[in-house]
Parts: C-alpha cells; sequence; structure tokens
C-alpha cells in the first residue's frame, strides 16, 4: 500500500481548493495519508519563500486573478478577502495533529478548518472556534487542550521533516514509497496517475 506524506498549512487557500480529492485519489489506490501540518512562514523561511505581504505586487495581483478562477473551476466558494486572514495556524495545526494520535480519519477535520478561513469568515486561531470545528467533525473538543501537548512537538517535527523531504511550499504531497513530490492542488492528477502506476 503507498502512503502519502500530505504537508499543509490551515490557512492556505490552495489547500482549501484541493477540497477531498486527495482522500478520493487515496481511496481509488488504496493509499494511507498522513496529514502533516507545517508552520509556512517557517517553512518558507528555510526554503526561500515569501509570505503573501513580502511578494512584490504583480504576484499579489495574479494570486487575486487565480483564485477566482480556479473556485469557479471547482464550484467551490471562496471569500477572496477572509476576515481573519492571515492567522496563527498552530492552534488549528495541533488540534489536527491529537486527532490523527488518536487514530481519528482527520481530513474533514483539515477540511472544516480551511472552509472556516475561506467560507465561513471564522478565526481559527480562536478557541472556541477550534472546539466548535473539532465538534462539528465528531471529535472530542478537549482534544483542542489535548493538542496544546500532543501537537506542539509533532508539529516542530514535521517542518523539519517537510525541510528534509524538499517540501518548499503547501500543499505539498510526498508518495513516500518512490520519493515523487507533488507540489499544488492543480497536482492532484500527477499524483492520482503516478499512483495509479505502482
Amino acid at each position: 500500500m503507498a502512503h502519502i506524506d500530505y504537508y499543509l498549512a490551515t490557512l492556505s487557500p490552495w489547500a482549501y481548493l484541493a477540497g477531498d480529492r486527495l482522500e478520493q485519489i487515496a481511496a481509488r489506490h488504496g493509499a494511507a495519508v498522513t496529514y502533516r501540518p507545517v508552520d509556512p512562514a517557517q517553512l518558507f523561511a528555510r526554503t526561500g519563500g515569501q509570505m503573501l505581504a513580502d511578494r512584490p505586487q504583480v504576484r499579489k495581483d495574479y494570486r487575486l486573478q487565480e483564485l477566482p478562477r480556479w473556485s469557479e473551476y471547482l464550484n467551490m466558494p471562496l471569500n477572496l478577502h477572509p476576515a481573519h486572514f492571515p492567522a496563527n495556524t498552530a492552534p488549528s495545526s495541533y488540534a489536527i495533529i491529537a486527532a490523527q494520535e488518536g487514530g481519528a480519519d482527520v481530513g474533514p477535520l483539515v477540511r472544516g478548518f480551511l472552509r472556516a478561513v475561506w467560507v465561513e469568515d471564522r478565526d481559527i486561531a480562536d478557541d472556541a472556534v477550534i472546539r466548535d470545528v473539532l465538534a462539528a467533525h465528531g471529535h472530542d473538543p478537549a482534544l483542542a487542550d489535548k493538542g496544546l501537548f500532543v501537537g506542539a512537538e509533532i508539529y516542530g517535527r514535521n517542518l523539519e521533516r517537510a525541510v528534509e523531504a524538499g517540501v518548499f511550499g503547501v500543499p505539498f504531497y510526498i508518495v513516500q514509497e518512490t520519493g515523487q513530490r507533488f507540489w499544488g492542488q492543480d497536482r492532484l492528477d500527477f499524483l492520482d496517475r503516478h499512483l495509479a502506476s505502482l
């Protein structure tokens, strides 16, 4: 069985636009997925990227055209200027990690946090929001507390693992068995094709 490491940030519009396509691909090929939330600011700093605020205006302008294109193409609503962006991704990431460490399927939870930002205008750094998203996806809201202890260490390890594996952006997908890397939700078709070839 193939295993996919999925590096993500709970604030990424591109991770939001990936929807559940990764999970559909994994199910089709009998692959397992490990969700590895990372701090995008630290990842970019370590790999030569730039946070949105630091990018040249021409890149910011293009992003504002490209996001609506993908939103329409995928038929996924998206607020181009969410009320709570940027926000601290650590608390929501800790909750995801704690849920995954407990053996839960966290795909819907990941999508819940992303939707909270890009559709619902909610602050995913707010403890009440984190607890509400956890509960809405069938998880114990107390994982928000457990995540502070379980998630923080793994969150840091995810960053180191990402840098070592050649990750430089999010969303990023790596097939462990082959080392093939796929950056961006627009590369999911190539991930699908690769898994079909194994």
